[in-house]
């Protein structure tokens, strides 16, 4: 870890492992994650079955220029500059079935969350939830870099609803995988001292166990982040050991967003609190970035660099030998934000993956 601050931009299991990175730095290394911009998630998706997906309607991976998720529909924009697009309700066929064990939407770790649902078509909604976050709105308000109004009543309405029945549906495939003995860990919220005591006896191959073989790993790139030895490497299905751990390294397990979760990071209750803990709800749009939602987040993360709250921030572009694979990478440049505006999905580990190459 050095002296430089980074913001990472990540969906709620990044937000979460770069949580629990830095709260138990003195077991995992800590990281130089400063500020935290989470993104609205229901779900992610198979490369390998995508592919499948697209295969049977005629589309070839490599014709894909970039995926993206808009007002309820999955699209994929073809480097002919057609566009192929379909309900949400139909990806079922290629959603990883390992994302069913969250339940959180808004990204509830995270300083400031940002995403498209309960605004118009050209504006995000931001939901303010920490002093820090709180005072990077402001000022990028009052210096220009967006404009804000208070959520309204319906917006509010409708993102509760979408986190809602996030929450109730994955609730429910979690009681059904504990009913046939596959625990979910991150829901059995433990104190801080539980969760110590529990992580100071496991290793990777208890990672393996507990949450890699029983279909709970999201592939956020945390254990291949942290591990000392870089032993760990993470393929297009899972994470893999290399060697043999080290001798009292509990690494893995300490940053696993799916490992136990300690009731000072979320309480017990925060599944009825669908939004989260939150200062403010927003409307907000940011008028001189062309990006997806109103390019609210390259617009945050160019006033994080302009005014040197951050060194660095982590963003994705396209991969020059697979455009439709996002890749990730470290930038203090302003204008490498504006030509990455837009959001990009992805299976592969995001801002993790940028953080190890350092």
């Amino acid at each position: 870890m050095s002296s430089e601050k980074i913001a990472l931009v990540g969906t709620p299991c990044q937000i979460l492992a770069a949580t629990k990175i830095n709260k138990y730095e003195d077991y995992t290394g800590g990281s130089d994650i400063d500020f935290k911009l989470g993104l609205f998630c229901m779900e992610n998706f198979s490369y390998s079955y995508l592919e499948k997906f697209l295969e049977e309607r005629g589309i070839k991976l490599f014709e894909v220029k970039e995926f993206r998720i808009d007002k309820g529909y999955f699209i994929a924009f073809l480097m002919d500059g057609s566009t192929f697009k379909i309900p949400i309700a139909e990806t079922e066929l290629f959603t990883r079935k390992n994302c069913h064990v969250c339940t959180d939407f808004t990204s509830d770790a995270s300083d400031i969350s940002v995403g498209s649902v309960g605004t118009p078509e050209d504006h995000s909604t931001v939901i303010v939830r920490t002093k820090k976050g709180k005072e990077v709105i402001d000022n990028c308000i009052k210096k220009g870099y967006i404009q804000a109004e208070k959520l309204d009543e319906k917006g509010e309405k409708i993102l509760r609803s979408v986190a809602n029945k996030k929450i109730s549906g994955n609730s429910k495939i979690i009681a059904k995988r504990e009913a046939v003995a596959r625990p979910v860990l991150s829901k059995r919220y433990m104190s801080d001292d539980e969760v110590k005591a529990e992580a100071l006896i496991c290793q990777f191959k208890n990672l393996e166990n507990d949450v890699i073989s029983v279909g709970s790993c999201v592939l956020c790139g945390a254990c291949e982040y942290v591990c000392p030895i870089d032993s760990i490497q993470i393929n297009r299905r899972k994470p893999v050991a290399t060697k043999e751990c080290e001798d009292d390294c509990h690494a893995c397990y300490f940053a696993c967003p799916r490992t136990y979760v300690s009731e000072e990071i979320f309480d017990k209750d925060i599944d009825e609190k669908p939004l989260g803990d939150y200062i403010e709800l927003l409307s907000v749009k940011a008028e001189s970035i062309i990006g997806q939602d109103g390019g609210v987040v390259s617009a945050i993360l160019i006033y994080l660099l302009e005014n040197e709250i951050v060194d660095e921030v982590s963003i994705v572009r396209q991969d020059k030998d697979a455009p439709w694979r996002p890749q990730s990478f470290l930038t203090s440049r302003v204008q490498d934000v504006v030509s990455a505006a837009g959001t990009k999905y992805s299976t592969v580990p995001i801002g993790f993956k940028a953080l190890s190459d350092k």
